[in-house]
């Protein structure tokens, strides 16, 4: 949605070319939601969403942790004002110099997920808190993670022992459902093998502190999703059921769910043609595409939110297209999307819900097209 704030700010400011305006009231709005609906556990803003300093500072001082993807991350979360000790390091593929780097900057939580991983935080950050990753099948999540991050469950259950054996502390399990998870349930079956892990090392005397419930929280596209307090109380269902009252430490990684709904791209079309006399669809090219930032509609997997000045009038469906010269910068093609007839070339644009995972993707000079500009306000 875009607020009065963004309004006025791109009426009053009209920057040139495309654009991301991020309000921070509505991510304040969001991280007291979060706080509300998961009282128990400690929130770890995925800082990969938008790592925009004044967002990062303004959930510092809200109180946030952050879960950090890399040692620059890290360095920018302590340079909002964030302590090493509200920090994560929740990559599971990292080089030992940056966990190294990492470890002398004061971080002591270190997510892994294999036993080469541990290996290498053994020797470059010994005595760390180690957390390891299982896999998660990802149904119902509009963005699914793949095998790519985590380890099936007895293998999580060998490698936090390996951890043990070679000094460092085992605290814990995570996991994550995907992103943008429309099932508010998704977490119990997760939280049933993190329970089994949990009670395997109990086995051998190895007695974990921490469930790492990663993201997944969504922000509203086209279609409505579940309010935070939804999820808040399905997942603290699964935990009573899973721990009973024995419920561990948990965290919490909203990065989309945090930052989503707080951002808004100005864009402009290009051009409107068609490929043939007959064509059915129209061609509607605008000047910011998969490489300016909409990585993510990859696949058509997320639909955002467009909307323009002339959303009254009667409507046809199109292609949408970016300005690239590369054939994969293409936003929707197999579905169609909806857009005014009337709509001309020059027309602005307002393509909602892009706070998250918008100027991280975009990419540095394409064909020649500057990165994203973002403003925060």
């Amino acid at each position: 949605m875009t607020t009065q704030r963004i309004r006025d700010f791109l009426a009053t400011r009209r920057p040139d070319g495309p654009c991301l305006v991020v309000d921070l009231d509505v991510i304040s709005d969001n991280f007291h939601a979060f706080r509300h609906a998961m009282p128990d556990s400690a929130i770890y803003y995925a800082v990969k969403a938008n790592p925009a300093p004044e967002v990062l500072k303004l959930l510092a001082g809200l109180g946030s942790n952050f879960d950090c993807a890399s040692v620059a991350e890290i360095e920018m979360a302590l340079e909002a004002g964030a302590t090493a000790a509200r920090i994560s390091y929740g990559n599971t593929i990292k080089k030992e110099r940056d966990v190294a780097r990492a470890h002398a900057l004061g971080v002591s939580l270190f997510a892994v997920d294999s036993h080469e991983e541990v290996e290498k935080i053994s020797r470059a950050a010994p005595g760390a808190r180690v957390f390891c990753r299982v896999l998660t099948d990802g149904e119902g999540a509009e963005w699914p993670l793949s095998r790519k991050f985590g380890c099936v469950p007895q293998m999580a259950v060998d490698v936090l022992v390996y951890a043990h054996q070679l000094g460092l502390q085992s605290y814990g399990v995570s996991f994550h459902v995907g992103s943008q998870m429309i099932k508010v349930d998704a977490w119990d079956s997760a939280l049933a093998d993190a329970k089994r892990v949990f009670v395997q090392l109990a086995k051998q005397g190895i007695h974990l502190q921490m469930v790492n419930m990663g993201g997944g929280f969504p922000t509203k596209y086209l279609r409505d999703v579940p309010s935070a307090e939804a999820y808040g109380k399905s997942i603290y269902q699964a935990l009573r059921t899973h721990f009973g009252n024995q419920i561990p430490q948990t965290i919490i990684e909203p990065g989309r769910g945090m930052v989503g709904n707080a951002g808004v791209i100005k864009a402009e079309v290009v051009l409107i043609s068609k490929k043939s006399d007959n064509d059915d669809a129209r061609w509607v090219f605008l000047d910011i595409g998969k490489f300016g930032g909409l990585a993510e509609t990859m696949d058509e997997a997320i639909r955002y939110p467009i909307r323009t000045e002339r959303d009254g009038d009667e409507m046809e469906p199109c292609v949408i297209a970016g300005p690239t010269c590369d054939s994969a910068d293409v936003l929707y093609e197999k579905n169609l999307y909806p857009l005014p007839i009337s709509l001309t070339i020059g027309d602005e644009v307002l393509i909602e819900g892009t706070g998250a995972y918008t100027t991280t993707y975009s990419a540095v000079a394409f064909n020649g097209f500057e990165p994203l500009k973002a403003y925060v306000i």
